[in-house]
């Protein structure tokens, strides 16, 4: 068991891992899914190669403070490689594996990266093609086998040829465990980035100890028996701190999720205790449920509508019930949230939720069903986390307390503002960007909000997404959008109207809802064609029109249009963790979006 102590006495990341693998060795660290059966990574076997990888990066003139991009999905390989660059006195830099070539020169060209570690073939020959195009980029090291030939200057490396090759230098990773400051920077992180070009965030050691030391003592961990389900990638900074060193910091276990279209399966498989995830995940679980509900109708309908019901009314009136109400809740306690609760493992605490705001419907759909649903509030300068609510005592309106050690409080302007050691050291390479961001030590996060009677954070939006329309009325795109969003026939969507008369939005329907509608009216299930539908934009409409009847005058979305395809990370419209990139939407449709005000500016 991980006491709070320990936190504050580890001096750095890398002792904190040894420290932990000397009193875990022979316990599982992490599973990963192979053919069919879930096999165990130990403590020792993750320290060996970690200390094996060290070494060879260290023959291949790796120093301290040397940059190494990191490419790979969720695995082993990824935490081994991270703790093996630490361990050298290097500094990781994560990259995802949605980057385009162009991505990558950026990040290594920035970064001054003087190697990468890829996992795939085909990641491989992309950060290869960008390595082709810089100057200081000396090796490559691959987890998989690789044909392409590296270009001149750069030299391709065996992973596992590192990692089991004998050590030079055995007491590598035990020096830079001693000698690691916890202002060290550990991760050069690039924000995916809803707007601009990716900056390197630089975040250290401590900020990262920090963060898990808040999380350990809010959300009262420290069983020995924590079981985590890792799905985000690694290469974001929520997953790379709360679902890699929270866990390896408290010694639980963590199984990697095979893909996307697995996760539920996982989840039953795996039988977490916790899960942190982004809001999309729980937006299509409540989708999923309410769709299957519908499909099947009858009395498992019934029986889901009225356990909604009763616990939306058991949350809105702090936890009581009338006897009658209570009564018949107890019996739907057992014959629906028990099964919900089966479907997702049946031992697990708390979901925690974080990278985007949370719609407050959709965790109270959750939490009514007898899932408890935790949103938090952050950012990756934060390292990533600021706020979480406590399992015991959630406000889904809110982002919960600041975490322990973390200072909030709110600028003239409404700005929320953050103080304490999870604070990034700045922007690497950007002095001024971090100057702005940073100032007095309080991060000046670009959120609006405020701390409510309970010291819970409030958040209203971000401070320049806000939409000041003509008459000066302000007006947030969020709360539209995630209104606009909960409606079945609506996969997600972009509200504008900055010094316009009115509120315009460009949706992206549905994928269900366009297949189903086509079938039904002998039509095409094409976007392109269905955007010149007069009876498939009257469709729309009608669940525009219901959304408006619970929006003010100046909310309210009087034109619309149709995207020509789904958002996807491939466009740029959407960033890795499914976040809409809304200055990417505006580029792409600007002459639709100046369509549906023309003729009412004239």
């Amino acid at each position: 068991m991980t006491e709070l102590r320990m936190y504050r006495d580890w001096p750095n990341l890398v002792a904190m891992f040894l420290d932990q693998s000397g009193r875990l060795p022979d316990q599982p660290l992490t599973w990963v899914k192979r053919d069919g059966v879930w096999e165990p990574w130990t403590w020792r076997e993750t320290e060996r190669l970690a200390r094996g990888l060290a070494d060879g990066l260290h023959r291949q003139g790796v120093g301290k403070g040397d940059r190494i991009v990191l490419v790979s999905e969720n695995r082993p390989e990824w935490w081994v490689s991270d703790l093996a660059i630490l361990g050298n006195g290097g500094v990781t830099v994560p990259a995802y594996v949605t980057n385009t070539v162009d991505d990558h020169l950026h990040i290594l060209s920035d970064s001054g990266a003087v190697g990468a570690i890829v996992s795939t073939a085909a990641l491989a020959e992309r950060v290869l093609a960008a390595a082709a195009q810089t100057s200081h980029v000396r090796f490559v090291v691959t987890m998989d086998t690789v044909a392409a030939a590296p270009p001149d200057g750069v030299t391709l490396l065996s992973w596992r040829d590192l990692a089991e090759a004998p050590l030079e230098h055995p007491d590598l990773m035990d020096r830079y465990a001693r000698d690691r400051q916890r202002g060290d920077i550990a991760s050069l992180t690039y924000t995916s980035g809803t707007g601009g070009a990716p900056k390197g965030v630089m975040l250290t050691d401590g900020g990262i100890l920090h963060n898990c030391a808040g999380a350990h003592e809010l959300l009262k961990l420290g069983d020995d028996d924590e079981v985590l389900f890792s799905f985000l990638p690694l290469s974001h900074s929520y997953e790379r701190t709360a679902g890699q060193f929270l866990p390896m910091a408290e010694g639980a276990q963590v199984y990697f999720a095979r893909s996307v279209d697995t996760i539920l399966v996982d989840i039953a498989e795996v039988r977490p205790t916790y899960m942190t995830a982004v809001p999309r995940l729980y937006e299509a679980i409540r989708e999923r449920i309410l769709r299957d509900s519908t499909r099947k109708g009858g009395l498992q309908k019934v029986l889901l509508d009225a356990t909604i019901r009763l616990g939306r009314k058991r949350y809105d009136r702090g936890g009581r019930l009338n006897p009658l109400d209570a009564a018949i809740d107890l019996v739907l306690d057992r014959l629906v949230r028990a099964k919900v609760r089966k479907r997702f493992g049946g031992r697990l605490k708390a979901f925690v939720s974080g990278g985007a705001p949370l719609n407050p419907e959709v965790g109270l759909f959750l939490h009514a069903l007898g899932l408890t649903l935790c949103q938090g509030y952050g950012q990756t300068e934060a390292s990533p986390v600021l706020s979480v609510n406590p399992p015991w005592k959630i406000k889904m309106h809110t982002a919960g307390p600041p975490l322990p050690g973390v200072e909030l409080t709110t600028a003239p302007d409404g700005e929320i503002l953050a103080r304490g050691e999870m604070v990034m050291n700045g922007y690497w390479n950007d002095p001024e960007k971090t100057a702005e961001t940073v100032v007095d030590g309080w991060l000046h996060t670009g959120d609006v909000g405020h701390l409510d009677d309970d010291g819970y954070l409030v958040i209203t939006d971000r401070k320049k997404d806000l939409i000041v329309n003509a008459g000066g009325d302000n007006i947030s795109p969020q709360r539209v959008e995630g209104m606009l969003a909960l409606q079945a026939e609506i996969a997600n969507s972009v509200v504008f109207g900055d010094r316009r008369p009115y509120v315009v939005a460009m949706i992206n329907p549905a994928p269900d809802f366009v297949e189903s509608w086509a079938k039904e009216n002998g039509k095409t299930p094409d976007l392109t064609a269905l955007r010149t539908d007069k009876e498939f934009m009257a469709a729309l409409r009608a669940v525009v029109d219901r959304v408006n009847a619970g929006l003010s005058v100046i909310e309210k979305v009087r034109r619309f249009d149709i995207v020509d395809q789904p958002f996807s990370i491939d466009t740029g419209e959407l960033t890795p963790t499914m976040k809409v990139r809304r200055h990417m939407i505006r580029e792409h449709y600007q002459d639709r979006i100046d369509a549906m005000y023309r003729g009412a500016e004239a």
